[in-house]
């Protein structure tokens, strides 16, 4: 009975949570489109989709107005790469899913799929989305091999099936950190590598049936996932750092005309900026990383983000971690250090959506596509500005997650009663 109650309550209190119709008035709304950033305007969402724009003084009755007068107003942000839904803790002893041991099935790793492993009740669901994050890229980054499976773009909703496209990119570490794990030296590495994807680009696209007869090095589940790859139906994610590693990732790109890149860390893309550029290959940068941590990042510089959108390269926030919580931050700081502040937000939201390949529906605030829109306090990429309210797929979410809730909980304990007894 008590929840009942709870619910209707929280209904009365939230008409919009449920409501179909929705307008969100006023404020200044970026919508990363060729619209550009517009004011005195209304955002109309009907069920899960955006309807367009109108003025803020010609809303039509039907619709529930949400007042975003002097906030700002943007696409739900995306996560390029991440952990999330996979991990809790991370040096848990029980089970965590972005990591595994050598299987016999998939050797390479590729045929692992993390989407048969999110976890949509994970607690930093709640806490991601409270920052705005409405959209994640998410995948294994340690398998005992030279692939790290098939990751999927994930929505932050609480939905029981939270796979928005599964099979989206494949993650590959060439970095000298994998290298260290896979014989030791890039001169064995890469002859390994060429020599599966020559295998899986021998079948012509063509996918290995279980009745099919073959006498090839990988097993049929890595090589029917490898043929997705070179095929360009699936994007591989390189996770490499220095200047000469990527221009050995670039040159993949005439050896397998339609294989579709991204690279990941890059902390020397500064260098090679209008290589990768030409090459049209988008980038997962983490701004922040500035310090050699091993000799491959010798030239990494805070400066790298903006340098790389200079050079024309699409630039992308990535955490890979499940703490994406704190890819505003991220953002601003690069900015801070030369990325453009539209570049900044784009590298949150439409970048990431080109990039996942899902930017049809998400990424930017046009008619047809996904309601996912944050209303915030003010400029999302200042550190003390807070998402107020995030709408997924039209639905105002709740703005709670454990960690609020646990605050609340020890800030407003009763002082009569030990505090495992007090409830918010």
């Amino acid at each position: 009975m008590k929840k009942l109650i709870g619910l209707v309550a929280a209904l009365c209190i939230n008409p919009l949570a449920q409501a179909e119709k929705i307008a969100i008035v006023g404020g200044t709304i970026h919508t990363m489109s060729d619209a550009g950033t517009l004011t005195n305007q209304a955002l109309l969402m009907d069920g899960n989709k955006i309807i367009g724009f109108v003025g803020a003084d010609a809303v039509p009755a039907e619709y529930s107005r949400f007042d975003a007068t002097g906030k700002v107003v943007t696409p739900g942000l995306i996560v390029s790469n991440s952990q999330l839904g996979l991990v809790e803790v991370g040096f848990s002893a029980g089970i965590v899913d972005s990591s595994a041991d050598h299987s016999e099935f998939s050797p390479l790793g590729a045929a692992a799929d993390v989407s048969y492993a999110i976890n949509p009740a994970s607690s930093l669901m709640g806490i991601t989305r409270m920052e705005g994050v409405t959209l994640a890229g998410t995948s294994m980054n340690y398998t005992h091999a030279m692939f790290q499976g098939q990751g999927a773009v994930i929505s932050l909703s609480g939905a029981e099936q939270p796979v928005v496209k599964a099979a989206a990119f494949m993650p590959l570490n060439v970095s000298g950190r994998a290298v260290d794990g896979l014989g030791g030296s890039r001169a064995l590495l890469w002859p390994q590598l060429i020599t599966a994807l020559d295998e899986a680009m021998a079948r012509n696209g063509k996918l290995l049936g279980l009745d099919e007869e073959y006498h090839g090095a990988l097993t049929r589940a890595d090589l029917n996932s490898l043929i997705q790859v070179v095929s360009g139906k699936v994007r591989l994610l390189v996770e490499v750092q220095r200047a000469a590693d990527i221009r050995q990732v670039l040159s993949l790109i005439k050896r397998y005309p339609d294989l579709q890149l991204a690279l990941s860390g890059a902390s020397e893309a500064w260098m090679v900026a209008g290589q990768i550029a030409e090459a049209g290959v988008p980038v997962v940068i983490n701004p922040e990383s500035n310090l050699p941590y091993d000799f491959d990042q010798l030239a990494a510089t805070l400066a790298n983000a903006g340098r790389l959108a200079d050079a024309g390269v699409s630039v992308c926030i990535g955490m890979n971690t499940h703490n994406a919580r704190l890819i505003t931050q991220y953002a601003g700081n690069a900015v801070a250090n030369g990325l453009s502040w539209q570049d900044g937000l784009a590298a949150l939201t439409i970048n990431p959506a080109r990039m996942l390949g899902v930017d049809n529906q998400y990424g930017s605030l046009e008619s047809g596509k996904q309601a996912d829109v944050v209303i915030w306090s003010g400029d999302p990429l200042e550190v003390m500005e807070v998402a107020e309210q995030v709408f997924i797929g039209g639905e105002a979410v709740d703005m709670q997650s454990r960690q609020t809730k646990l605050r609340d909980r020890y800030l407003h304990r009763d002082p009569a009663k030990p505090a495992p007894y007090t409830r918010p």
